[in-house]
């Protein structure tokens, strides 16, 4: 799959600027568990997959640097003097983010062509637009040799999102594409951003992700109105972050906030103790309680988080009615993307054609469905 989008970036860059490129893959990344907590500086598992984006750059000699959207087939050229955010800018703000956020760290660059494409499903919660950071601000620091760690490089890339597509994300997208392991998740502390990589053996299970193909307009406000709850509840309980907080401390203010409020905080406290719990299962190789953790986080997510959606909970209600599937979650943001499934391996076909023709009868849409296989993290290839 990436090999021929990496030989489609390379042909396009030959073809549009007759310049031998570097080449950059970025991946995108999935979450095991632990959703909504990296803002909260708690615990995460993300894992880099084998789906993401190529990029192809070089300097450039012309007086503006141009970047090629393969997918879209849009070109861009811009100065790198004097930038700031697009409206309605779309794919083009994260690259200029990445641009303004290495100059703001007093380093300089030289125009530059370049060319991608990406093969990660778009609006699936895989973090297109981290991968996407994450392949410039490789890229650059190759070329230009700016001499940035892949610590300092992954800031850069938060900050695009921040201050140039406007999403106040964690660090866990962008760190899980830059320094993801093959064959394994990350267990990342948020707070500290050190991850020890646990190789994850699934016995007769595969992951399986199943994109419900929809996005509710809800996701971006009510994504930045959940931070901000989570915000004002560490300032009452007067500590940092969430990440500090036990169910106790929560209880201690309990009278002074909103029963919906209360629930969102104690989300956040009870799904960091489960990335704890989903870490011990790994190196027990308890299989079964993998499973019962991921149906947990949904059951948080969707009934006290309140991120789900209709079409994420049929499909996490239509996974706990097959035995031959052990767990399942809504991924990412939520209000709409994709639902995480450990599916035995014999049965996924059988599970692909069933739960396809379930959420067509239900919804009249289609939904897709998807293989993935845990990867490594943005690399140079030869």
């Amino acid at each position: 799959m990436n090999k021929s989008l990496i030989k489609d970036v390379k042909r396009t860059f030959k073809k549009k600027f007759r310049a031998k490129p570097l080449i950059v893959f970025s991946p995108g990344r999935i979450n095991l568990i632990g959703e909504h907590t990296d803002y909260n500086d708690g615990f995460v598992f993300p894992a880099a997959i084998n789906k993401g984006i190529a990029l192809a750059i070089s300097e450039g000699e012309a007086e503006k640097s141009q970047v090629y959207a393969l997918n879209k087939e849009e070109l861009y050229d811009f100065r790198l003097d004097n930038i700031s955010p697009l409206k309605n800018g779309g794919w083009k703000n994260y690259i200029l983010g990445v641009v303004s956020g290495i100059q703001k760290l007093g380093l300089s660059i030289g125009n530059f062509n370049a060319v991608f494409a990406g093969n990660i499903p778009g609006g699936a919660g895989m973090s297109s637009s981290a991968a996407l950071e994450n392949s410039f601000v490789y890229g650059l620091n190759e070329l230009f040799s700016l001499g940035l760690s892949k610590s300092e490089m992954i800031l850069v890339s938060q900050k695009a999102e921040h201050n140039y597509a406007g999403v106040k994300c964690g660090i866990m997208d962008q760190y899980a594409s830059m320094f993801g392991v093959k064959k394994s998740a990350l267990f990342l502390d948020c707070r500290t951003q050190e991850s020890t990589p646990f190789k994850i053996d699934f016995k007769d299970y595969r992951l399986m992700l199943i994109n419900t193909n929809v996005k509710h307009d809800l996701s971006e406000s009510a994504y930045n109105d959940r931070r901000s709850v989570c915000e004002t509840i560490s300032r009452k309980i007067d500590i940092k972050a969430l990440r500090n907080a036990s169910t106790e401390d929560l209880n201690t203010i309990k009278s002074e906030i909103s029963e919906e409020d209360y629930q969102k905080a104690l989300y956040v406290i009870e799904e960091n103790e489960r990335v704890k719990l989903f870490a011990e299962a790994i190196q027990e190789e308890d299989i079964n309680a993998l499973g019962n953790l991921l149906y947990q986080s949904h059951e948080g997510l969707s009934s006290q988080y309140k991120v789900s959606c209709v079409e994420l909970d049929f499909l996490v209600e239509n996974a706990k009615e097959n035995p031959k599937v052990l767990g399942a979650r809504m991924m990412g943001g939520g209000f709409g993307g994709c639902t995480i499934n450990l599916v035995l391996k014999s049965d996924l076909k059988r599970f692909k054609r069933d739960i396809s023709k379930k959420f067509q009868k239900e919804f009249g849409n289609d939904c897709s469905v998807y293989k993935v296989k845990l990867s490594k993290g943005t690399h140079l290839l030869k």
